[in-house]
């Protein structure tokens, strides 16, 4: 449900979200903010996941993000202002400068490779601590389906991505997926994300790459 009121030439938005999944509430407040000049959308949401995920989506877009709590709803308003139009200097080398956001690892399983099961997590365990090694470090690692159980259930790859995080690598896992294997409140390491959180990030990414 959309609420809407105009002041002067800005139009302030109420979007209810409340019982909808991820990434929904997102997608919504997203393609309203879409429609806006300036403006703002406060989004109704009755989970964690969907109000961590609002307020990450409007500060990587450059709003200003506001939240509060009544009850067991979480009202999230976005604030989008004036377009601004940002000066791009040319590059004194001759050469363009990549867009993105650098490497971006998808992590879809707890396995590495196809064949046997046993040998595919010696190999993830490898692979995971393998990353610190990496230079530069990637920009986000994204875990889901069975990878989320490399960060919810405790092994001894929770530490190595403890590390990552703490030397500035996003990790992230599916809320959907730790949903699906009842691991939502044991995740151990990062944050949740949704479906469209993973495609905006690895459709922008210079380089992404998997070890499945």
């Amino acid at each position: 449900m959309i609420e809407a009121e105009k002041q002067g030439h800005k139009m302030n938005m109420v979007l209810d979200c409340r019982g909808l999944a991820c990434p929904q509430p997102v997608l919504r407040a997203k393609e309203l903010l879409d429609s806006l000049v300036q403006g703002a959308v406060e989004v109704l949401v009755d989970n964690e996941a969907a109000q961590s995920n609002l307020t990450r989506f409007g500060k990587s877009q450059g709003y200003a993000v506001e939240s509060r709590i009544t009850g067991e709803t979480s009202h999230i308003t976005i604030t989008k202002g004036e377009p601004v139009k940002v000066a791009v200097a040319a590059p004194n080398d001759g050469r363009c400068a990549l867009p993105g956001t650098g490497l971006v690892i998808v992590v879809p399983a707890d396995t590495m490779g196809r064949g046997n099961e046993e040998l595919g997590r010696v190999l993830m365990r490898a692979y995971v601590k393998t990353i610190k090694s990496l230079s530069p470090l990637p920009a986000r690692i994204f875990f889901y389906n069975t990878g989320v159980k490399i960060t919810a259930i405790e092994s001894d790859l929770i530490e190595p991505l403890r590390e990552l995080v703490a030397q500035g690598v996003e990790v992230y896992s599916c809320g959907t997926c730790l949903d699906f294997f009842n691991l939502k409140d044991t995740l151990l390491v990062g944050q949740v994300t949704n479906m469209f959180e993973i495609m905006d990030a690895t459709a922008q990414a210079v380089n992404v790459i998997s070890p499945y």
